[in-house]
């Protein structure tokens, strides 16, 4: 992909749901059970971490399960993950960060790649590159709503999905900002209600979430 392909790939993708879940799976047939939740609640475009050992398994038990689900790897943080979690299924792929060894092949990658930035530093490199649709990260512990509005003016044309310490209460300050195509986050997916496969609450936080926009 070119950069400019990335870009609008990246931004076609974040414009599918105010939300995107992130997503650390331990089990890989919960994992399928989640995702056809949230699915089902609006929130198809699910974020997998690269954080467990069966990460991979449920990129791929996911993607060939579950229709309608657009299933991404999370926590690209070399070069070589890009190649498994293509392999596994992953239709699309974020980062943390970006380093000068991962920047190649992630201007390489064949699907839309969102690379994370915390400062205007990290998003003027990346800008440079061709990368206009960024994840900001960790957005809370970043400066929040109010960093990414003050980065509207000098950086008009770049575009964000805020991730990191979002929730459902901090959601809608973030995608009223005009800079902010839509939030990553996983509160609509408690521990707890993960642990009992308590569907039904993780639906009504999905679907609640799905509803998010701006005001």
């Amino acid at each position: 992909m070119t950069s400019y392909s990335h870009t609008k790939a990246t931004l076609e993708l974040m414009h599918r749901a105010p939300v995107i879940p992130v997503l650390t799976i331990d089990d890989v047939e919960g994992g399928v059970e989640l995702a056809r939740t949230l699915v089902s609640a609006g929130l198809m475009v699910l974020e997998i971490t690269l954080r467990t050992p069966v990460a991979l398994a449920a990129i791929k038990a996911m993607a060939a399960a579950v229709p309608g689900a657009i299933v991404g790897a999370g926590t690209i943080v070399e070069a070589s993950q890009i190649e498994a979690s293509i392999k596994a299924g992953a239709t699309f792929l974020v980062s943390p960060g970006m380093t000068p060894g991962l920047m190649g092949a992630a201007l390489a990658a064949p699907v839309p790649f969102l690379p994370g930035v915390a400062t205007a530093s990290e998003a003027m490199h990346l800008r440079e590159h061709g990368f206009r649709a960024l994840k900001f990260f960790p957005a809370e512990s970043a400066g929040g709503a109010g960093a990414l509005s003050s980065l509207a003016g000098p950086l008009a044309d770049l575009s964000f999905c805020p991730t990191g310490g979002i929730d459902a209460a901090r959601a809608p300050t973030y995608l009223a900002l005009g800079n902010v195509e839509c939030v990553g986050g996983s509160w609509m997916v408690p521990k707890a209600a993960l642990a009992n496969r308590d569907y039904a609450t993780i639906h009504a936080l999905a679907a609640a979430a799905a509803r998010l926009g701006r005001p």
